[in-house]
């Protein structure tokens, strides 16, 4: 029995922590998500095409941040401001948006698992602020544009979302394209860039107006604070 619990402390140890291990590894390399992961095994087709930041539409980062993580220039791996907004609609009954930076989507599309659950944001925020910590802005951005599904059918990074959506890579994708993009973000099973309904072609609207506002200008301008 004390061998059994041993080895299932052991189990865990490995699990919680290894995260913080492969996360040194991610300053370079190609990974992939646990997502991606599940439907390899499941025989869930499965397609991504890594491209380097520097070699994306410049729209495309800064409509992500406009869309997904306003302040993701200048917090530690979490929008403390964010996540009390959520918690006081939370206890007002009303219902908002996660409040997830980009670091914390990275964070849950690399080790974890989708889906609400205290055991995952337990995990998910320290694994953040650790990110955070040892990797740059840019990678941080850059991991998050390579694995974040987009697409319907298992497409999954921003060159592999924008050849679905558009018929063109990545490098080619206009301002409004990018923002229609970005507008399917969190759930590009129900969104679509490909067939934009009204509701996306209106976030669309604000995430470009949001692109150019002076908080990301001051982060995407001629001296990047990646």
């Amino acid at each position: 029995m004390r061998r059994l619990l041993r080895v299932i402390l052991l189990v865990v140890l490995v699990v919680v922590f290894l995260p913080y291990v492969l996360t040194l590894l991610y300053s370079a390399g190609h990974p992939i998500s646990t997502l991606m992961i599940g439907r390899f095994l499941t025989g869930s087709p499965v397609t991504r095409s890594w491209v380097d930041i520097d070699e994306m539409s410049p729209y495309l980062p800064r409509s992500v941040v406009a869309a997904e993580d306003a302040k993701f220039c200048s917090h530690h791996g979490i929008d403390w401001q964010a996540l009390n907004d959520v918690l006081e609609n939370a206890e007002d009954g009303e219902v908002s948006r996660g409040g997830s930076t980009i670091t914390q989507q990275v964070a849950k599309n690399l080790f974890l698992w989708p889906g609400r659950s205290f055991i995952r944001k337990g995990l998910e925020f320290p694994l953040a602020l650790w990110i955070d910590l040892v990797l740059t802005k840019k990678r941080i951005l850059e991991l998050y544009l390579n694995v974040a599904e987009l697409g319907p059918g298992g497409q999954f990074g921003a060159e592999e979302g924008a050849k679905y959506a558009f018929g063109r890579p990545v490098s080619e994708l206009s301002r409004s394209q990018a923002a229609l993009l970005a507008s399917i973000l969190p759930n590009p099973v129900t969104r679509s860039a490909r067939r934009p309904g009204p509701g996306v072609r209106r976030l669309a609207a604000t995430y470009v107006a949001r692109a150019e506002s002076a908080a990301i200008s001051d982060c995407w301008g001629g001296n990047r604070r990646f």
